[in-house]
Parts: structure tokens; C-alpha cells; sequence
């Protein structure tokens, strides 16, 4: 009994201990250990955007910039990783739309755009004279565009020279038997104003002389110029119509000076009229002008082309294609256009590479050959079977610039960004900085936050575009072309890395509208295609004059509802005064003032 009660105590003493273990041990142990577990979490988890990867938040969200989710930065274990590399997740891959592509050799193909009009053949071009000098009596062919046939009567003359030269041979027939050759020299003068045998046959049958004569077609063709009216006096020898035959044309393009290296005689061309909308022609360049002309800066590619059905008629517009092939290179490596990033300087490409810690992105600077459309060749920098970046590559050189690695506006790389330091942009790791003008943001007409060195050098490519303007102003033609040639050299100048952050790509896009603009200045040959070019280079100026801000007195933006067929076009000028560089004097002061900036 003694026995059975203390085996009682012992168990319960025991079950009491376990219970109050499990109770209480277990209630405290939960609590902590959940809590080191958060902490680490948060400690350990970083949120960013994969557009704008200089967002930093430290728990999930949107982007204060683009709106999109926040997706985890993961831990980058730089063990055994090339330390210029740039370590991305395949999560941010995606998400920043980012796609590679294999380098390899290609037969490079470059395609030259060409601008050309119809023209009648040089060759089959002809001037229908009169033989007989005389007063035009009557016209059987009265406007231009009429078809003649060969020895189609085409007009008569009343001739008092041929009146006179038929009266002679009246009078060298009586004394032929005697002067044989008077005879035949009167007979040669007539046949030299292209008077058959058989019409002198009849003068002589008649005994009477001729006071008008008819005038027979030469050639067929059709009659491109009337020279002369009823009632004019013409000599011998005198045109009276143009006439050409149409059977045959010539389509002649205009080659910039840019482009000759590329187009060589004997080259295929493919092209389309304008006027004849779905059909295109081919064919080959038969001749190319040896001089280039020195107002238009251009020389002339010929292409003859038959003309079944008259199709193509002179003065249509056409454009051509030549693709020229770069045989005398064995060895091409071609690139997308949106592989390369430029600097100013320095062209690059992102290389990709994998790892068993993931894909990882090094920079890579390469020497650029011929532009192939869209596409370079690659002198210097890869090789075959490379994988780079082909999209998404202002991504990885924004994480590339947070991260301290090498990037396109610093080859040696440097301090890693930290949440408050982003490339010259403030961004707080928990919300964005709305202060005026420090956001930056991604809109049409929001400004960019950039630095006083950036906004000085964007002061003399305003400055030529306003003088340039106020060119337009005056009708000054040349002046105009100067100073436009002149800007198009000071946006070249412009260093691009004074541009930071967001900004930096802003100015790239816009960089481009206005090389683009501002490409055939010189080859421009009248005032009204300057002041189409100018107008695109406003539309751009407005855009840089809004997100920028470069000046720090008050720009208008003014605008004329009448020009660009209408349409309405802008400009911008430091003056409240309206002066109209789309119809200069004719209507100077047309147009009002939409903004002030």
C-alpha cells in the first residue's frame, strides 16, 4: 500500500514538471524565436523596382516612380563572381523586359534609302525644227501632251525665201539643156530645206510657185514643250516642239554624300512611286554622276527603265532601296542597334554570362563599323557565339551605377548608391522626395531634376536654335542654314555624362530626335524644307526646354495655327512678341503665346 502511494506521488510530481515545461517553456520559446526570425527577414530583405532600380524600400510595395510591384533584391554572394559583374535575378529579367541574343557572323547587308523623280530619257529627247524660215501660218498640234506620229503634218509656213528659191528653179529649168548644174544647184537648195524629190517634181509639173509649205514630224512622241504660236515668225532651224519619246525613262535618286561609299554602278535597286500605290519596280544603276553637286550635295544615280503602258510619267516621285553588300570583308560581326550605348566617346555592350549563382551582365566597350540600318558591324570588342543584352539595357547599367560596378558614364566603376544617393537623384528608402522640382518622373512634360553642370550645356544649343529662329524670321535663307549647322555641331558636343539618373536617358531619346532632324541640314536647297526640318526641332526643343529647365529667364513656347499645312507647329523664344519663323515677313506676327516656361 506504503509502495503504490509514493509510485503515485512519483508520476504525478513528474506529469506536473512536464505539463508546466510544455505550458510555459514552450509559450516563451515561440514568441522569441518568431521574432528573430522577422528580424532577420526584414534585415536581410531589400525591395526595389526593376525599371528604376534606384528604389529602395525595405518592405513590398509600388514604385513611387513607374507604379509597378517592388520586387526582392536578392542577396548577392560575390564569392567567386567577377567583381565588374552584374548579378540579376531571373525575376528582374522579366520584369525589365530584358532580352539577349547570340553574337555571330553574318553577311552584312546595308540598306541605302534613296529619294528620286521620273525623267524623261536624255536620249530620246528630240526638238522638231522648222526647215523653211517664214511666218507659222497654222498650228495642227496646239497643247503639250499630244501624241505625234512620224511625218504627221504638224504646221504649215508661208515662206518669201522659198517663194524666191522656186521662182530661181522656174528659171534654171528653161536653161538647163545649157547650164546643166544651175539647174541641179536651184533642185539642192529646196531638197536642203527638207523638200522631198516628188514635192519639187510637182512645183516644176505646175509651173507655179508655192506660197506656204507643210511641216512633217521627224520622230514620234509625245510633244513635252510648245515653243512657238500662230503668227510667229521662225528661222531655219528653229524649234517649234519638244518631243519626247516615253517608251523609255529614266528614275534618277538622289545620293547623299553619306551614303556613296555604299552605291556603286550596276547596283540593284527596288522602288516604289508614290502615285502608284502597291506596286514596285527594280532595277539596276546604270550610270552615277563621277561629281557631287555643290548647292544640294548630292550626285545622281541613273536607272533606265522600260515603260509599257506609260506608266511612269515624268516629274513622279519615287523611292528606292539598294542593298550593298560588304563583300570585301570575310569575317562580320553584326549587332542590333539596341545592343550599343553610346557615351559620346565610348560605344559598350552588356555581355551576359551564367554562373551557379546565376546570370551575371560585365561591360564590355567595342568598336562600331558601318551602320547597317538597323543593325553595326563589330570591329573590336566580341566575339563569335558571345551572348549580349539586346533589350533592357539601360536597366542593367542603372544596377550596374548603384551597385559601384562599371556602367557607360564611368568605365572604372565606383561607390556603390546608397538609398539617399542615386545617380544625382534624392530618393528616401521609404517614400519618394515630392519637394518642387525634386521628383523625378517619367512624363512627357514633368521637369527632371539634373545638375547646374548639365543645364550649361544645353545653353548654346539654344542659343543657335534661336538664332536660327529669329533667321527663319527675316526670310535670311543662308543665315538660316548656318545656324542650323551650327546647332546640329553643338549638340554633338554635348557631353552626355553630365546627364544623371532618369535624366540620362531622357536626353539620350532626345539627343536622338534631334540628330535625326537635323541630319540633311545641309543638303536642304530652300527655306521652306528649313523650316519643316525646324519645326521637328522644336517639338524636340520644347520637350528638352520643359524637363530641364536650362535657362533661368522666362522662355515662351508660341505657337501658329495656320503652318504645317494647317496642322499648327510651335516654337520657342525668349520674347513675348510674336515673330512667326514659318512665314517670316509675309506673316510675321501670326501666332500667340500657349506657355511660358
Amino acid at each position: 500500500m506504503n509502495k503504490k502511494i509514493i509510485i503515485t506521488v512519483i508520476v504525478t510530481l513528474v506529469s506536473g514538471i512536464l505539463l508546466g515545461w510544455l505550458i510555459f517553456g514552450g509559450s516563451e520559446a515561440e514568441p522569441n524565436a518568431e521574432h528573430v526570425h522577422d528580424t532577420e527577414m526584414a534585415e536581410e530583405t531589400t525591395w526595389t523596382c526593376s525599371m528604376h532600380p534606384q528604389v529602395r524600400k525595405s518592405e513590398p510595395g509600388d514604385c513611387p516612380i513607374c507604379g509597378m510591384d517592388l520586387i526582392p533584391v536578392e542577396n548577392e554572394k560575390s564569392d567567386g563572381l567577377d567583381p565588374k559583374a552584374v548579378s540579376m535575378s531571373p525575376t528582374a529579367m522579366q520584369l525589365a523586359n530584358i532580352q539577349t541574343a547570340v553574337v555571330g557572323y553574318t553577311d552584312p547587308v546595308k540598306k541605302v534609302r534613296m529619294n528620286g523623280k521620273v525623267q524623261s530619257d536624255e536620249r530620246l529627247v528630240y526638238s522638231q525644227s522648222s526647215h523653211i524660215p517664214g511666218r507659222i501660218e497654222r498650228l495642227m498640234v496646239n497643247f503639250t501632251g499630244e501624241y505625234l506620229s512620224e511625218g504627221q503634218v504638224i504646221a504649215s509656213v508661208y515662206s518669201p525665201d522659198l517663194v524666191t528659191a522656186q521662182e530661181e528653179l522656174f528659171e534654171a529649168q528653161r536653161i538647163k539643156d545649157k547650164q546643166p548644174s544651175l539647174f541641179k544647184a536651184a533642185k539642192e537648195k529646196l531638197k536642203n530645206w527638207k523638200l522631198s524629190e516628188e514635192q519639187i517634181q510637182q512645183i516644176l509639173e505646175t509651173g507655179m510657185a508655192k506660197e506656204t509649205f507643210k511641216i512633217r514630224a521627224d520622230v514620234s512622241g509625245y510633244v513635252t514643250e510648245k515653243r512657238i504660236n500662230t503668227g510667229d515668225y521662225v528661222g531655219r532651224g528653229q524649234a517649234i516642239y519638244e518631243i519626247a519619246d516615253l517608251s523609255r525613262v529614266w528614275v534618277l535618286f538622289d545620293v547623299y554624300e553619306s551614303d556613296m561609299p555604299w552605291v556603286d554602278q550596276g547596283d540593284e535597286v527596288t522602288f516604289t512611286i508614290a502615285s502608284l500605290p502597291g506596286e514596285k519596280f527594280e532595277g539596276e544603276i546604270s550610270f552615277l554622276d563621277p561629281v557631287i553637286d555643290p548647292k544640294t550635295r548630292v550626285a545622281k544615280a541613273r536607272v533606265v527603265k522600260s515603260n509599257p503602258g506609260l506608266k511612269l510619267k515624268p516629274e513622279m516621285l519615287a523611292s528606292g532601296v539598294v542593298k550593298a553588300e560588304l563583300s570585301n570583308r570575310d569575317e562580320n560581326l553584326v549587332v542590333p542597334k539596341s545592343a550599343v550605348m553610346w557615351t559620346g566617346e565610348r560605344s559598350v555592350v552588356y555581355v551576359k554570362s551564367k554562373t551557379e549563382k546565376g546570370v551575371d551582365f560585365t561591360l564590355r566597350e567595342v568598336t562600331l563599323g558601318p551602320e547597317l540600318g538597323e543593325s553595326f558591324i563589330v570591329e573590336e570588342g566580341l566575339k563569335k557565339g558571345e551572348e549580349i543584352a539586346v533589350h533592357g539595357t539601360f536597366s542593367i547599367d542603372a544596377a550596374a551605377q548603384l551597385a559601384g560596378k562599371p556602367s557607360m558614364m564611368n568605365a572604372e566603376g565606383g561607390k556603390p548608391a546608397t538609398g539617399h544617393d542615386h545617380g544625382g537623384m534624392e530618393m528616401n528608402t521609404n517614400e519618394s522626395n515630392t519637394g518642387q522640382g525634386e521628383k523625378e518622373v517619367a512624363g512627357e512634360n514633368k521637369t527632371l531634376t539634373v545638375s547646374q553642370q548639365a543645364k550649361e550645356a544645353l545653353h548654346p544649343l539654344l542659343k543657335s536654335y534661336l538664332a536660327w529662329k529669329d533667321a527663319l524670321t527675316r526670310d535670311d535663307f543662308k543665315q538660316a542654314q548656318q545656324m542650323a549647322l551650327v546647332m546640329r555641331k553643338q549638340l554633338e558636343k554635348i557631353d552626355m555624362g553630365v546627364f544623371k539618373g532618369n535624366a540620362h536617358q531622357a536626353w539620350m531619346d532626345h539627343q536622338e530626335e534631334l540628330a535625326t532632324s537635323m541630319k540633311h541640314l545641309q543638303h536642304l536647297s530652300d527655306i521652306d524644307e528649313l523650316r519643316r526640318s525646324f519645326q521637328e526641332v522644336s517639338a524636340s526643343m520644347i520637350k528638352v526646354t520643359r524637363k530641364f529647365r536650362p535657362l533661368t529667364n522666362v522662355v515662351y513656347v508660341q505657337h501658329c495655327p495656320m503652318a504645317n499645312n494647317n496642322k499648327g507647329a510651335d516654337w520657342l523664344s525668349t520674347e513675348q512678341e510674336i515673330k512667326n519663323p514659318y512665314y517670316g515677313n509675309s506673316m510675321l506676327t501670326c501666332g500667340e503665346v500657349t506657355e511660358q516656361l
